[in-house]
């Protein structure tokens, strides 16, 4: 059985963040996910490289177009790769693989009559690189870029919108299209309630982009482009077996492109819209939003410099329920470090591994049966990370508190069978857990295992130093 999963790809008018790196670290373990369940997953991820937003990043930094997109792409898959993300296919929108396919699809869309040439006079944001309406302004700025929008008049090509909306609308409700949490799919139908325009399908005045096959003046919208590399990635028109995507990682900022242009585009290309999308909130630092004049950017390269690559997996991943806004204190970064995986984790592991070395010559008798009862499996298929990897910590942290309350440093002087039964119990569930930690923290996890089912079991250095 195959599974299907997408990040949205990153815009690359600036390096990775830790909000990049969050969207997907969280495919990156539903794709492992997946693939312990025995599916035969494909994970897509990539760079959104065209625009004007990009091109003016570029000329500030002196440099060609194309030579910054490289650089800023180059600097996405280093970052993944620090992270341990394991994707399937790195898809760049400068890549002619994707531009071709881009034109093949439009022209289709053209061929029936689908899209139109007209006038668009109004507001546009570059920062969003989208066409906004004066009752998205709030004080007369962008909402999201705290800046005024540009008057522009200028010819595009435009989508039929209004021809799928009802379509749409009721894929939506009846779960077709299966829109969570429940407030983005309130929010996507409101969206449609309000009534939506034709939206542009291309650019007059953008030179950095695909440009149409039919109009050479006339350059893809940015978002357009963008949001076919999930069929671009899989060899459009050739998706015999691999569309639809099942799911589709978001950030509520862009649901309005998802839930709506996406599947109207695909309607239209007579190909199915994708089974879910599962949207995420905001990611705040100190209660600021992240920003360069703040200066309170988090690169997840430095967290890996700081922490290891499991280190910061698990400070990125635990900060709060996925699909929910939240706020990361980066002050507090080394004390949960400390206190979950170096004191926690590595405490336990260097405690039992000690007794086991120590007492019963490195060896402990395997138990089946699991004596922490966790909904694991139902958290992970539900997309509840950060419950599903607070419950492991949690186990782990029930198991160091056994070795406690039975006293097992006092107990294999007493009563050595009895100690033997225990610390075998909590070695057993030792390698219950790490199965289950495999998807957060890889690393960790094959350690873990590596050093309790070898013969004989010693105390490793450890395995989360103290900082």
């Amino acid at each position: 059985m195959k599974f299907y999963i997408t990040t949205p790809i990153y815009y690359v008018n600036a390096k990775p963040h830790i909000g990049h790196a969050y969207t997907t670290l969280a495919a990156d373990v539903i794709s492992r996910f997946q693939k312990s369940q025995g599916r035969d997953c494909f994970f897509l991820t990539g760079t959104d490289e065209h625009g004007a937003k990009v091109a003016l990043s570029a000329k500030e930094a002196g440099k060609d177009p194309q030579k910054f997109t490289d650089e800023v792409a180059q600097e996405f898959k280093t970052a993944w790769k620090n992270l341990g993300i394991e994707y399937s296919d790195f898809i760049r929108t400068t890549e002619t693989r994707h531009k071709e396919r881009v034109k093949k699809f439009l022209e289709n869309l053209k061929e029936k009559g689908i899209l139109y040439e007209g006038e668009y006079k109004g507001l546009y944001c570059t920062g969003c690189e989208n066409f906004i309406t004066e009752k998205e302004l709030v004080d007369n700025k962008c909402q999201n870029h705290k800046k005024e929008p540009e008057q522009v008049i200028e010819k595009n090509w435009f989508f039929k919108l209004s021809n799928y909306t009802k379509q749409i609308k009721e894929l939506i409700e009846s779960d077709k299209i299966l829109i969570r949490p429940e407030f983005a799919k309130k929010e996507a139908l409101g969206l449609l309630e309000q009534g939506l325009d034709d939206f542009s399908i291309s650019r007059e005045k953008v030179s950095w982009g695909v440009k149409l096959p039919w109009d050479e003046n006339q350059s893809v919208y940015v978002w357009v482009d963008a949001l076919l590399n999930y069929i671009t990635a899989r060899e459009y028109p050739n998706l015999k077996g691999k569309w639809p995507a099942d799911l589709q990682l978001i950030g509520k900022d862009i649901l309005k492109f998802h839930a709506i242009y996406w599947p109207a585009m695909l309607l239209a290309a007579e190909l199915d819209p994708p089974k879910e999308l599962f949207v995420h909130g905001y990611f705040t630092i100190d209660g600021q939003k992240m920003s360069k004049s703040l200066g309170n950017v988090i690169d997840p390269n430095d967290l890996v410099k700081d922490y290891g690559t499991d280190g910061a997996r698990y400070l990125i991943l635990s900060q709060f329920p996925f699909g929910q806004d939240g706020d990361v204190k980066a002050d507090m970064f080394k004390e949960q470090y400390n206190s979950d995986l170096a004191n926690g984790i590595g405490n336990l592991l260097s405690r039992a591994s000690n007794l086991i070395e120590k007492n019963f010559d490195g060896e402990f008798e395997k138990k089946e049966s699991s004596s922490v009862k966790r909904d694991f499996n139902v958290l992970m298929l539900e997309y509840k990370l950060y419950e599903a990897l607070k419950s492991v910590i949690s186990g782990f942290s029930e198991l160091d508190k056994k070795i406690d309350q039975s006293k097992l440093w006092n107990l294999v002087k007493t009563d050595k069978e009895k100690a033997g039964k225990i610390l075998s119990e909590i070695a057993s569930e030792i390698l219950v857990l790490a199965g289950e930690l495999e998807l957060f923290l890889p690393e960790t996890a094959e350690k873990i295992i590596k050093q309790f089912t070898q013969k004989n079991i010693k105390k490793q250095e450890p395995m989360f130093p103290r900082k």
